[in-house]
């Protein structure tokens, strides 16, 4: 499977952070998060999954644990299972970050 300019798929929504999934398999999932200027993912913690972003387009402040930090095309970020993080963007550009989940979430 190849999927070329994965950010044109980002989907974004006025009230609340966007998601739109690329793949879904046994052992991984990916995903895109798209975020309006002044969006947020609030704080949260995987249990048993580790998380990765990867910053397509735009800006952003990430938190992993206790550190903030910004971010920008073509970072990456990794919040280890069990460990609180969040993803917040303050603009002025939109924000799109593919998610990468191992193992995969249980389906919606």
């Amino acid at each position: 499977m190849i999927l070329r300019g994965p950010a044109a798929r980002a989907v974004f929504d006025p009230a609340k952070m966007g998601k739109a999934d690329l793949y879904g398999g046994a052992g991984l999932f990916a995903g895109l998060n798209a975020f309006e200027p002044g969006q947020s993912h609030e704080p949260h913690v995987h249990c048993g999954r580790d998380k990765l972003y990867v910053v397509l387009e735009g800006g952003g402040e990430v938190t992993i644990g206790e550190t903030t930090e910004h971010v920008s095309v073509g970072d990456i970020a990794v919040a280890p299972a069990g460990v609180i993080h969040a993803v917040r963007n303050p603009g002025p550009d939109r924000l799109v970050l593919l998610t990468i989940i191992g193992p995969p979430p249980q389906p919606r």
